[in-house]
This record gives structure tokens, C-alpha cells and sequence, in this order.
């Protein structure tokens, strides 16, 4: 098998400023988002501090999901929906 000698890539000075750009932006990126994460951790213990853990009678779970907008539906356990439909 013969061996082919590698590429050589040239870069343009548009390549190069696209790359700084890209760079620029991923980097605001991720000071904001350390930002919020700052400022959501700082907002929990201010919430736990201020109701005393349990104080409002929701649990650490209930409070990620509200703050993740996650609403859970739990399925009832009657013997219908355990089963289906069975008509005889």
C-alpha cells in the first residue's frame, strides 16, 4: 500500500477572525451562564436559609422541578389503567 505524504491546510486571515469571533462568543457564553449559575445557587440558599429547610412544606424535590418547570403527572393505580379496557 503506498503512503500518501499529509495534507497541508492553509488558513486565510477570514478563517482565522471567524475563529476568534466563535471564540468570543463561547466565552460570553460561559461567564453568563456561571453567572446564573451563581446567582441560582445563591438563590437556593437564600431560600433555604429563609424558610429553615422545610419551613414552606415543599420538599428539595419540588423545588427543582418548579425551578425546571418540570410538572409530573403520576398515573392512578385503579385496575382500569393497570389493565386496560377489558370488556367481556
Amino acid at each position: 500500500m503506498l503512503r500518501r505524504k499529509p495534507t497541508r491546510l492553509e488558513l486565510k486571515l477570514d478563517d482565522t477572525e471567524e475563529f476568534e469571533c466563535v471564540k468570543k462568543e463561547l466565552e460570553i457564553r460561559k461567564k453568563q451562564r456561571d453567572e446564573v449559575d451563581v446567582v441560582g445557587v445563591a438563590t437556593f440558599s437564600n431560600m433555604v436559609g429563609a424558610s429553615g429547610g422545610t419551613g414552606d412544606g415543599k420538599t428539595r424535590e419540588q423545588m427543582i422541578n418548579e425551578r425546571i418547570g418540570y410538572k409530573p403527572h403520576p398515573k392512578p393505580n385503579t385496575l382500569p389503567s393497570l389493565f386496560g379496557n377489558m370488556q367481556f
